[in-house]
């Protein structure tokens, strides 16, 4: 993922990329049976996030939120947080701290 440290993909970047030839191959499976190996496109972008409930936050408190706020989470200390590939739900998480940074250990893959 090093090519998207700066910002945008180069699809996003360069504005004559206008769709994906999606036309099948001579000899290739049909589009009712795809098989995509996606060991073969390590490259391929996509978003991980994580959902940390924030329980009966408002519009009034992001408008006061300042540099230093604290913001409150539903979530204990210990509580799961779920894990997310492109919207799609792929497994539980836990926060932890690995020297000064915030990571997450999965604890549960679906």
């Amino acid at each position: 993922m090093a090519g998207l440290r700066g910002g945008m993909s180069i699809a996003v970047q360069n504005p004559e990329i206008k769709s994906l030839d999606t036309t099948p191959l001579p000899g290739a499976a049909s589009a009712a049976s795809p098989k995509v190996d996606l060991n073969s496109m390590p490259w391929l972008p996509c978003m991980l996030t994580l959902e940390v409930p924030v329980p009966g936050f408002t519009v009034g408190d992001l408008m006061t939120l300042r540099e230093g706020s604290i913001v409150a989470s539903g979530c204990n200390q210990t509580s799961d947080v779920p894990l997310r590939v492109n919207q799609l739900l792929i497994g539980w998480t836990e926060f932890e701290v690995i020297d000064d940074r915030l990571a997450v250990r999965i604890t549960d893959q679906l």
